[in-house]
């Protein structure tokens, strides 16, 4: 998006002209706030970002100024609308097999050996790991039983997680639009998808057997012990400074196993230490490699 905003406002001058006082002090705030509690950037150039998405919740507050909204998310009264605030400033863009190449790596070269030893008692785990409304975590499952169809039957399972609670929640109810569904393959949709109440489409049982949704900020604390055989994390560092995003990667490098994919956003990079610890295995697609530390 293109902005336009002052470097260097006058004190108490409005960085973006409308019906709400918006400062380079509210600014500030509410950069501070969303980086501490999720490690996003926000650069004075979003600050018309800011506002046009935050205005919304002050018209459904009923409040005249984001000084007086920095003040509630602020206070100890304001822990839901503070989650609100990063919900709305955090995009949700997501779609069924989006970057499909990722998805064709996973079913062509991950899963068979994988899925192999899954038939012999082996255990295989996949983590979503910025999950949004579900559509990742299930266009991985839908990849596993084309090629298993009895994997909910083994000991196979896929992690989603998502710091906004609206997200998982919608991705736990796994029930649909019709025509979000235009990413999922014909004979994809045909076999794993049903018809719901009100004209949705929600994802078979199979399907939602696989997936366990949970709450996670990713610049927290984790509680997973296991490694994981892929871990997806797409379009997510693109909102961290370059320290945080080196962090995020050297934290993914031990929970991935020996050989293990990990699967990027198109505008990412794996920097600092845990570039040492990957390969490249095709555009944006990784391979951990054996008995490397990050």
């Amino acid at each position: 998006m293109s902005v336009n905003a002052p470097t260097s406002a006058r004190p108490g001058a409005n960085m973006v002209e409308g019906e709400f006082a918006f400062t380079e002090a509210d600014f500030r705030k509410i950069s501070a706030m969303v980086h501490g509690d999720a490690g996003i950037h926000l650069p004075e150039a979003k600050a018309t970002l800011v506002y046009s998405r935050l205005a919304k919740r002050l018209r459904a507050l009923g409040l005249t100024s984001f000084k007086d909204y920095c003040a509630l998310v602020a206070g100890s009264d304001g822990l839901d609308e503070r989650q609100k605030m990063l919900a709305a400033l955090t995009t949700n863009v997501t779609r069924f097999f989006r970057e499909p190449h990722h998805f064709d790596h996973l079913r062509d070269k991950v899963l068979p050996p994988l899925l192999d030893a899954a038939r012999r008692g082996g255990r295989v785990r996949i983590w979503s790991a910025a999950c949004s409304s579900g559509q990742e975590p299930f266009s991985i499952a839908m990849t596993i039983l084309s090629l298993m169809p009895d994997a909910a039957d083994r000991d196979v399972r896929v992690l989603a997680t998502d710091i906004d609670p609206n997200m998982v929640a919608e991705g736990r109810a796994a029930e649909y639009a019709p025509h979000l569904l235009e990413g999922i393959p014909p004979d994809y949709r045909k076999k794993y998808t049903v018809a719901a109440a009100r004209g949705g489409v929600r994802m078979a049982d199979d399907v939602r057997a696989l997936v366990t949704f949970n709450e996670l900020n990713l610049i927290g604390d984790w509680p997973m012990k296991g490694k994981f055989d892929a871990i997806f994390c797409r379009n997510v560092a693109i909102y961290f400074e370059d320290d945080t995003q080196a962090r995020l990667w050297s934290r993914f490098a031990p929970l991935v196993n020996n050989d293990g994919a990990l699967y990027i956003g198109h505008s990412e990079r794996i920097q600092g230490p845990a570039a040492a610890a990957f390969r490249p295995d095709g555009v944006t697609t990784y391979r951990k490699i054996e008995g490397a530390r990050a």
